[in-house]
């Protein structure tokens, strides 16, 4: 764990082996009680030093699978009692692309944050993408690349992302 002074841990927070962590920003990562976060995952709120910014909080009772990759630059929320495969990842920016006339590392990001209701089961090897809101227990399939708006008590699956069914 990287800058632990800017983390707020809860109770009986488990990290495997193998998993990196890290919070530049003060008061930028808050894990609830209850929370596994398994082997080989890697959570950053920032990884850019001339311009920190972001936050990750983590519900409580949440389970991360094995080599999951959350960012925070643009903020990341996860709600209660949600279960995460394996290899999922979350980015909350996006790079601005727009101007042919400079190259697209030199044209800074955009961030509009993401937020996972509470009860979420989410699959395998499922990428979720900045500006994403996702509904209380919603289930999203292994493998789906999730952008935009989902209520809740939704089945969602597919590249892109879409509504299966509701139930």
């Amino acid at each position: 764990m990287f800058y632990f002074r800017n983390m707020d841990l809860g109770k009986m927070f488990l990290v495997e082996k193998g998993a990196i962590i890290s919070a530049l920003a003060p008061k930028s990562l808050r894990i609830g009680n209850n929370v596994k976060i398994c082997a080989y995952s890697s959570i950053h709120v920032s990884k850019n030093y001339q311009n920190i910014t972001g936050f990750i909080h983590i519900g409580n009772n949440v389970g991360i699978g094995e080599y999951a990759n959350l960012g925070g630059a643009g903020g990341l929320e996860i709600g209660d009692n949600c279960i995460i495969g394996a290899y999922f990842s979350c980015h909350p920016e996006n790079h601005n692309f727009e101007d042919k006339t400079v190259l697209i590392k030199n044209q800074g990001v955009s961030h509009k944050g993401i937020i996972i209701g509470d009860n979420c089961w989410i699959g395998a090897k499922v990428t979720i993408l900045d500006g994403t809101k996702v509904g209380s227990s919603c289930v999203i399939a292994a493998g789906a690349v999730v952008k935009g708006e989902f209520p809740d008590y939704c089945v969602i699956g597919g590249v892109p992302a879409r509504i299966l069914r509701k139930y």
